[in-house]
């Protein structure tokens, strides 16, 4: 998708915000739509159906989190990617936001290439045509993305969120190595605190759930999967 087709909607009731980060996603090439307040921005979302909406948590009329709820309840926007963009950081408010239905989480201020680089990162989300079927079928292996469900030949495994979205990555193309940095992107998006290491632990626990044969480490790239 290009730049100048990819809709971005930012919603925040600071005019200083509004401007500074329009500016700079429109300086990138994205096409930017603005909103002051969550009833706003389910207006304007339904207008435009933007692929990304940056939301401010705080704000007036309708918060940031009633919004979101909200905005997951259409479905023209079943695929786009909501971020949160707040200077709240308190666990409860980022729980309260993911609870709602949001994608990620961008902590501000924020600098502008950094604020650059995630909303790539948050755009790479965006399902591509060959990956809009919520079954992934490799042999005896089925991953079905939308119930979040593995089946292993006649077992059925259970994963915590990240390893399945981890396995789902890989498996989407096997064969293909992806790099350690695209992975941190794909899977983790914006979580700073994450680091390489987790990919590594990440992989230990599917090796040993789904089989070691199934995934090849290629030394200072990544990750493949092996079918």
């Amino acid at each position: 998708m290009k730049k100048k087709d990819t809709k971005i909607l930012l919603v925040d009731d600071e005019p200083d915000i509004l401007e500074i980060v329009g500016y700079n996603l429109t300086s990138e090439g994205y096409r930017v739509i603005t909103a002051e307040n969550g009833k706003e921005a389910i207006a304007m979302a339904k207008k435009h159906l933007p692929h990304l909406i940056i939301l401010d948590v705080m704000m007036p009329e309708m918060d940031g989190i009633e919004a979101c709820e909200k905005l997951r309840s259409i479905p023209e926007l079943s695929e786009t990617v909501i971020t949160f963009l707040t200077a709240r950081g308190e666990d409860y408010s980022q729980v309260a936001g993911f609870d709602a239905g949001a994608d990620d989480y961008i902590t501000k201020p924020i600098k502008p290439k950094l604020l650059i680089s995630k909303v790539k990162a948050l755009l790479r989300r965006l399902k591509e045509p060959e990956d809009s079927d919520t079954n992934i079928k490799l042999g005896n292996l089925v991953i079905n993305r939308e119930e979040y469900k593995i089946v292993n030949g006649k077992e059925e495994i259970v994963l915590p969120r990240k390893e399945f979205e981890l396995l789902s990555l890989l498996a989407s193309k096997p064969g293909k190595v992806f790099k350690r940095e695209d992975i941190l992107d794909r899977v983790w998006g914006n979580e700073v605190v994450v680091g390489g290491r987790t990919i590594d632990v990440h992989i230990r626990k599917l090796r040993e759930k789904i089989g070691d044969e199934r995934f090849k480490t290629v030394k200072g790239v990544g990750y493949k999967f092996v079918v």
